[in-house]
């Protein structure tokens, strides 16, 4: 009578032992571990295939090694983008707005602003000149000066009598040096003209170039009240009148009129 192999129906291992596999079922080893042979059969069953991939990379290398890194400042992966404010229309608008209405000014808007700014500065000059005197020539008085020359006795002094309250006195000054003594008092004429009457007993060579002009020649003679006065020329638009004496000489020389010219040397007693 033959033995015939025979597979218990059921493969429950009894308490404590270990599972029994079937002849011929192939035992796939843990991750990592050489397959285990059959023990019916002695055949090792086959590994798992290695992963599809590029030619020269070994099997089992992770795909996704070989991909591209994000490039530098790219937001991660299912971050949310940053939100952007809106410009409305109207606020680009606005700009160009603000420059079409300052280019839209018209001349009477710039006239009426030149005007409130003028206005404070003519309210400031009426109260100068009405109120605090503004643009008045500063007036001098003659006399201690006057008195100084006579006291030196160094010549003859004159003094200008009977000129208008419109002739105003702006320097008086007596002077002595190695060459004389000068004295020199200037005034502002009524026609708003600078003129000056300088006495003077230095020599007349050295004096009229210094007061006149080396190139100052006379012009002819004009008598006042008696006296022989020379018409000389002088700087610029000034004219002299030159009255010659021993002891001093006396010079009218400034930008005024002839008239007024005349009017104060013939002044002078």
């Amino acid at each position: 009578m033959e033995t015939a192999d025979r597979v218990p129906a059921d493969s429950t291992p009894p308490d404590g032992q270990p599972p029994l596999t079937p002849p011929g079922t192939p035992t796939t080893p843990p991750q990592g571990q050489p397959p285990v042979p059959d023990r019916a059969t002695g055949d090792t069953p086959p590994g798992p295939e290695p992963a599809a991939g590029r030619t020269g990379e070994p099997a089992g290398s992770d795909s996704a090694s070989a991909e591209p890194a994000e490039p530098a400042g790219a937001a991660p992966a299912g971050a949310e983008p940053a939100l952007v404010d809106p410009v409305t229309p109207q606020q680009a608008a606005a700009p160009a707005a603000g420059r079409a209405a300052r280019s839209e000014r018209s001349p009477k808007d710039m006239a009426i602003s030149l005007l409130v700014l003028l206005v404070p500065i003519a309210l400031l000059l009426a109260f100068y000149r009405g109120f605090l005197g503004g643009e008045q020539p500063t007036t001098v008085d003659p006399a201690p000066a006057i008195e100084q020359a006579r006291a030196a006795n160094a010549f003859p002094v004159g003094e200008p009598t009977g000129l208008g309250s419109d002739w105003r006195t702006t320097t008086a000054r007596f002077q002595q040096t190695e060459q004389g003594a000068s004295l020199r008092l200037g005034y502002l004429t009524p026609e708003g003209r600078g003129v000056q009457l300088v006495q003077s007993n230095v020599p007349v060579e050295r004096l009229l170039p210094q007061e006149l002009t080396e190139r100052s020649q006379p012009q002819g003679a004009l008598d006042l009240d008696g006296q022989s006065w020379q018409r000389y020329t002088a700087r610029g638009n000034e004219r002299a009148l030159v009255l010659l004496e021993p002891a001093r000489t006396v010079i009218v020389v400034g930008e005024a009129s002839e008239s007024e010219l005349r009017e104060l040397a013939d002044s002078v007693r």
